[in-house]
């Protein structure tokens, strides 16, 4: 299947709203991240807090199928690739309240691949076999994603809250 109209000279989807989307999947990343580290530090005390953070920066890497951008995290994750893997088998209950998130998350990462012709069904496959893709879940609109990773962003801390809408005044 094509990523073009039948005239093979457009996209299907918009390019403009890919980026927009690619923040959100990242800022989703962004609160995994923190969730996980937090997780691991509570449960691996007698590690050192740089493996922490390594450990969890490889256990997300794994899980979007992206590739290290520090190479001592790719280093940390192929000399403990037993360890990374246990940690992906138990995403599923160390960040369960992020699940239906984390599935919209990996779902729309794949429509933004495959818009930009990157093939990346196997990472919800992975997904779906580590029991973190909810299945029956439905694919929310890309505004109401967006806005459910921004305020669960904001109450973590990791971006401002967004201000409210201005109420309309009576006439």
């Amino acid at each position: 299947m094509s990523n073009l109209s039948p005239e093979g000279d457009k996209p299907l989807i918009d390019n403009k709203v890919i980026p927009v989307m690619r923040e959100a999947i990242v800022t989703m990343q962004m609160l995994l991240f923190k969730t996980l580290r937090q997780s691991i530090h509570d449960r691996y005390v007698d590690r050192p807090d740089p493996e922490h953070t390594m450990l969890a920066g490889a256990v997300i890497n794994n899980l979007f199928g992206t590739l290290p951008a520090d190479a001592a995290v790719a280093a940390f994750g192929a000399a403990n690739r037993e360890l990374v893997e246990r940690e992906l088998r138990e995403l599923a209950v160390t960040c369960a309240p992020l699940l239906p998130l984390l599935t919209d998350t990996l779902r729309m990462k794949t429509i933004c691949d495959n818009q930009e012709g990157i093939h990346s069904i196997p990472t919800l496959l992975m997904a779906k076999a580590l029991g973190i893709l909810q299945e029956n879940r439905e694919l929310p609109l890309p505004s109401t994603f967006m806005r459910q990773v921004r305020r669960l962003a904001a109450e973590h801390g990791l971006i401002e809250p967004m201000a409210p809408a201005p109420e309309a005044s009576p006439t």
